[in-house]
């Protein structure tokens, strides 16, 4: 009892002070996604602009490929993290290392094999996204290039988590600002001014990536981490399980990329090409509300996991009150800047001249779409806690009911039965039904419940 003694003093997770500890975590990794996520914006700014509205459409058409793979990466990483968490609240680094090992090994091996894949087969894949013949061209600029650079791109993902879980959050967030600082140079270097277009935005990105891995692997000059890298591991199913208890993130992500093919197929039928990419416009903006609060949801992956591990429910309650305040204020000034900027930020992706009609409907997208920004990030952070507090089925049935159950099934229905509607209404209306089944989850995986349950009597 000495050694969890020392780790729960030597920790501040488990006995600092609650605000202090949760924006230590909260805000360089909300800095981090952000610093990502802008650099994924200026992408389509200087697409739209400099590769026009088509080329923004093709792009759109490739994320239900990009987020699939993602997810799997975010299933290893998160699945990991909590794990490895939970070991090192316990005082088991030995344990959390061995995740650690088989979760690196694990996505290099399926980034190569997803690479390959892309490869030999990308115009059946294309065909599957629903992209007409026209705009094959357009899509293998970006895709035959990025399918390569995502290889290391995925392999940062799982270790950004790791390192964040091992008490270095300012490494991982350096990382991330310097990669998208490096984009958002190449994409202006290489997109606007050399004009090579798709293909130079996939360049930019994925040069960005390696650099971000480079600053990554400084992690293990660090003298204080716990965390040891080891090809020679057993018990291989492990990582099965640590990628069953990611499964929120996996559907997360699997999901988007499904309704993302499902809202590209109803609208290149009904609106065309200019329809698909006025969502593409409009979809940044949603990616942009979803990177803050996922990076409030990331650091409170490791305050939750630690706690568990040391049995402390009073201090997973109080920070997941500490998540929703900030979650709710953030939701809050994102609804009023859509309503006072709304369409200024839709005119910096498209051509004024060229891309009118495109504009226009992102507007009026828009217009249907802000009511789901005020619930979203509370969706995410219940989902969240429930991976976080090793419950994988109650998290992934929220994961599915926000982001494919709910929204699929309403787009369908208002596509078919009601053909008068706006056809997007169906996000917001999927995420505010969410919320209740999220909130009944919470209420039955209730902190002090599970930690009870867990606890073994102390023998006479």
């Amino acid at each position: 009892m000495a050694q969890d003694t020392h780790s729960t003093l030597a920790d501040p997770v488990l006995s600092g002070p609650y605000w202090p500890v949760f924006f230590r975590y909260a805000l360089p990794s909300v800095g981090g996604l952000l610093a990502l996520t802008t650099a994924n914006i200026v992408d389509g700014i200087f697409i739209g602009n400099f590769a026009g509205a088509e080329a923004l459409a093709a792009l759109n058409l490739l994320i239900p490929y990009f987020a699939i793979l993602f997810g799997l990466a975010l299933a290893l990483a998160i699945g990991g993290t909590v794990r490895a968490g939970r070991y090192l609240g316990e005082g088991q680094p030995p344990a959390a290392s061995a995740m650690f090992s088989k979760c690196l090994v694990a996505i290099f091996i399926l980034a190569l094999a997803a690479a390959g894949f892309g490869w030999l087969f990308h115009e059946p894949l294309y065909r599957l996204l629903g992209a007409s013949p026209e705009l094959f061209p357009l899509m293998s600029e970006y895709y035959l290039l990025i399918i390569w650079l995502m290889v290391p791109q995925l392999v940062s993902i799982v270790l950004y988590y790791f390192i964040r879980v091992d008490g270095f959050p300012m490494l991982a967030t350096l990382a991330l600002t310097l990669g998208a600082g490096a984009n958002i140079v190449l994409d202006a270097l290489l997109v606007a001014y050399l004009d090579m277009g798709l293909r130079g935005a996939a360049l930019a990105t994925g040069l960005a990536h390696l650099l971000q891995l480079a600053v990554m692997l400084l992690y293990f000059l660090k003298r204080r981490r716990r965390l040891r890298f080891s090809l020679r591991q057993r018990q291989w199913r492990e990582v099965f399980k640590a990628a069953g208890n990611g499964l929120s993130e996996w559907v997360n992500e699997a999901s988007v990329g499904l309704i993302m093919l499902l809202i590209n197929w109803l609208l290149i039928t009904s609106q065309g090409v200019a329809g698909v990419a006025a969502f593409t416009v409009v979809n940044y903006l949603i990616f942009l509300s979803l990177m803050v609060f996922y990076g409030i949801a990331d650091a409170m992956h490791v305050l939750l996991s630690h706690n568990l591990g040391a049995g402390n429910a009073q201090r997973i309650r109080i920070f997941m009150r500490c998540a929703t305040t900030v979650i709710l204020t953030l939701a809050t000034v994102i609804v009023v800047g859509v309503w006072l900027a709304g369409d200024g930020l839709i005119w910096l992706f498209l051509d004024t001249e060229g891309d009118r009609t495109a504009a226009e409907l992102a507007g009026s997208y828009l217009a249907i779409l802000w009511p789901l920004f005020l619930i979203n990030g509370i969706n995410v952070l219940l989902s969240v806690y429930l991976t976080a507090m090793h419950q994988p089925v109650p998290s992934a049935m929220v994961a599915l009911s926000r982001s494919l159950v709910l929204p699929g099934l309403l787009l369908i229905l208002i596509a078919y039965l009601a053909p008068g509607w706006p056809l997007l209404v169906a996000l917001p209306l999927a995420e505010w039904l969410t919320f209740g089944l999220a909130l009944a989850l919470f209420l039955k995986f209730r902190p002090q419940r599970l930690i009870a349950s867990t606890q073994v009597p102390a023998a006479d």
